[in-house]
C-alpha cells in the first residue's frame, strides 16, 4: 500500500494521527523524501518528539518548511513596501497554520489571526501551537463568520494568505481550476475586498504549476497589482507557485526577482 494523496485523504487515514512513520513513509512513496513534512522550522523526527501531531490531511494539505519559508519571504518583501510596519496577517483556512507561521517569520510584529473550521483538525493545531508555544490566534470558525467578525485597525495592512482545500479542483488533464476550489478563491478574494474596504490589502493565494490559466485571469483581474511566482523546489508536476495581489496600493518594483529558480 502507498502512502500517498489519495490515500491519506481516504476515510480510513483522513482524520487520523499519524505515527512518526507514517509520515514519513508518505514522504518517501510521494516525493522520494522521508523527511519532507518538514513543520514550524523542525524535521518530522524533532516535531513529533516535542510532541506535535498531524492528521492524515494535514500530511497532504500543509504548506510545508520549504514552501511555507519561500512564500513568507515573498509576502515579506511586498508587504515592507507597503508603509505599514505591523499587518495583521490572515489564514481562513488555517490546517496546521504553519504558512501563518513563516510568513510570522519574515513579517515580524505582525498579528498572526487563522480560522480552522474543522473539528480534528483544530483540535490538533491548536495543541501543537501551544506545544510550540507560537503566537498565533487560531479560531474555530468557518471562513465567512471569521473573517466579517475580525476587527483591524484601519491604518492597518491586512494580509489576507489564500489557500482554500483543492478537493476536485486540480485535475490532471486541465491544471488547478481556482474557481472550483472549496469555497472557490475569487469569492474568498470578493469577501475580504468588502469586509476590508478601507484598507491597504496583500492577497498571497497559492497555485499550481498547473493552473488554469482562464481561472488565474480570473483572480488576477480584480487586484490592482499583481505577480506570479512559481517555486521549483519539487519535482516536476508538483510544485506549487504563488499569486500575489493587492488592492487599494500597488507596491512599487521589487528590488529582487521574486521567483525562485
Amino acid at each position: 500500500m502507498s502512502y500517498d494523496r489519495q490515500f491519506l485523504l481516504g476515510r480510513a487515514k483522513r482524520h487520523e494521527v499519524l505515527a512518526l512513520w507514517e509520515v514519513a513513509q508518505y514522504g518517501q512513496d510521494s516525493f522520494d523524501d522521508a523527511d519532507y513534512v518538514c513543520l514550524y522550522g523542525l524535521p518530522p523526527r524533532e516535531w513529533y518528539e516535542r510532541g506535535v501531531r498531524i492528521l492524515g490531511r494535514t500530511a497532504v494539505e500543509c504548506t510545508r518548511d520549504r514552501l511555507g519559508d519561500l512564500i513568507g519571504r515573498d509576502v515579506a518583501d511586498i508587504a515592507r513596501t507597503s508603509g505599514h510596519d505591523t499587518p495583521t496577517v490572515l489564514d481562513p483556512f488555517a490546517g496546521s497554520a504553519n504558512t501563518l507561521y513563516w510568513i510570522g517569520r519574515h513579517v515580524p510584529g505582525s498579528r498572526l489571526v487563522g480560522f480552522e473550521l474543522d473539528d480534528a483538525v483544530f483540535a490538533v493545531t491548536q495543541r501543537n501551537l501551544s506545544i510550540l508555544d507560537l503566537a498565533i490566534e487560531l479560531r474555530h470558525v468557518d471562513f465567512h463568520t471569521g473573517v466579517v467578525a475580525l476587527v483591524v485597525p484601519d491604518d492597518e495592512l491586512v494580509i489576507v494568505y489564500v489557500a482554500p482545500p483543492w478537493g476536485d479542483a486540480l485535475n490532471d488533464d486541465t491544471g488547478l481550476d481556482l474557481r472550483r476550489t472549496t469555497p472557490a478563491v475569487p469569492a474568498i478574494i470578493e469577501l475580504a475586498a468588502r469586509t476590508f474596504a478601507r484598507h491597504r490589502l496583500l492577497f498571497a493565494t497559492q497555485i499550481h504549476e498547473s493552473v488554469d490559466h482562464a481561472s488565474l485571469r480570473d483572480v488576477t483581474t480584480r487586484f490592482d497589482w499583481s505577480m506570479v511566482c512559481m517555486y521549483e523546489i519539487d519535482q516536476p508536476g508538483h510544485n506549487h507557485g504563488l499569486v500575489l495581489g493587492t488592492m487599494g496600493w500597488q507596491p512599487p518594483p521589487p528590488t529582487r526577482p521574486l521567483t525562485p529558480r
